[in-house]
């Protein structure tokens, strides 16, 4: 395969430097403008597609999928098919056999996906395409895949994450400055927190948006917006951090006291967080700045910025070494997606494999040792 042979010369000349690794790693990957998932391996020959998985509805339609989850357990893993009619859809796959397990129906444009040790999915349901009003994050029995219920959030929920003990799920609204927290035993709304700058508050939990609380939507006025795009909890469960996709900030927030603590400035268009397992390193990608940052969570600053292969970064899964942060990066046009490597010790991208069009949802599936 021309695109493996590419990707191995290319990881060959830019690990020189670095210890190669000695495990493979596994990331399935979701392209939005191609109705298909990819399977990605990286190891000690590079990066390299294992196989394309085709995820869709419709095969005479574009159906968008966007999210991907991998089960706690790694048995297997969702994919969120954006484009439905009327309303979007979950698909259930097994992992490594990649054979189709059943659907459930959520609500319009679901996105991003978490899921419990127990079995419940949580699906922000992002209405990308319609009003801005209060939308949902649906709950999923992933062993029948039946939703069980709506819970009524605000306008653009993104980010859909658990806290380490699965007790609690976040999720942020774009259009509505706010991170929600919904009690998983109770499947309600537990807490809000508005985020608009300068104007950060609790909020009462039955406020679905920030109409009812402001008069008027976040920046309707002309005042600065946070624009969350997501939430990403600590190893501990203790702190929280934010991407303000509107004013180039991360936001850290205590989650028992419930307030904003630090700030961190980032590039343009800061979108997906993830952090790693050791709780020492955040990594974000800079939608307006086709880069990824890398902030050391201990002094608060980035200590570095790599640019991506191409344009748009997405999202960001990373290893449970916490060595390695995987980057979906969608292209503009005919471009295909791209899986970019980052060596997180390093500050630096040792790998790069082409997908399909506009890469967009990452989960991390498996490490695997050479004599495993």
């Amino acid at each position: 395969m021309l695109a493996s042979a590419v990707a191995a010369a290319t990881f060959a000349s830019q690990v020189s430097a670095q210890e190669a690794p000695r495990t493979d790693y596994y990331v399935y990957v979701a392209a939005e403008s191609q109705d298909e998932v990819a399977l990605v391996r990286f190891g000690p020959d590079g990066a390299e597609v294992v196989r394309a998985i085709e995820a869709s509805l419709n095969p005479t339609d574009m159906d968008g999928p966007h999210g991907i989850a991998v089960s706690p357990d790694g048995s297997n893993w969702y994919v969120s098919i954006a484009h439905g009619l009327p309303f979007g859809q979950i698909q259930k796959f097994s992992t490594g056999q990649d054979r189709k397990l059943g659907a459930a129906e959520v609500g319009l444009f679901p996105a991003t996906m978490a899921v419990t040790p127990g079995g419940l999915m949580f699906v922000a349901n992002f209405n990308l395409h319609g009003d801005p009003v209060p939308s949902s994050v649906s709950v999923v029995e992933t062993g029948a895949m039946a939703e069980i219920g709506k819970i009524a959030t605000c306008a653009m929920p993104h980010g859909s994450r658990l806290s380490p003990d699965a007790r609690r799920h976040y999720s942020v609204c774009m259009m509505d400055d706010q991170l929600v927290e919904i009690d998983v035993r109770m499947l309600e709304v537990s807490r809000r927190l508005y985020l608009a700058p300068g104007a950060e508050r609790d909020l009462p939990p039955q406020t679905t948006e920030s109409l009812d609380i402001v008069g008027n939507r976040p920046g309707a006025g002309g005042e600065a917006r946070c624009g969350p795009t997501w939430v990403q909890p600590s190893p501990d469960g203790g702190r929280a951090w934010i991407a303000c996709n509107k004013n180039r900030e991360i936001l850290e927030v205590d989650l028992e006291a419930w307030e904003v603590i630090r700030r961190f400035p980032t590039g343009a268009g800061p979108y997906n967080l993830e952090v790693t397992p050791d709780g020492a390193t955040l990594v974000v990608t800079y939608k307006g700045d086709d880069a990824v940052g890398i902030v050391d969570l201990d002094g608060g600053a980035e200590r570095a910025e790599v640019p991506s292969s191409r344009r748009i970064p997405h999202g960001v899964a990373v290893s449970p070494d916490s060595r390695f942060a995987f980057i979906t990066v969608e292209g503009v046009g005919n471009d295909p997606g791209t899986v970019d490597v980052i060596d997180l010790e390093a500050g630096a991208r040792v790998a790069s494999v082409d997908v399909g069009r506009q890469a967009g949802g990452i989960g991390f599936w498996k490490m695997e040792r050479e004599n495993d």
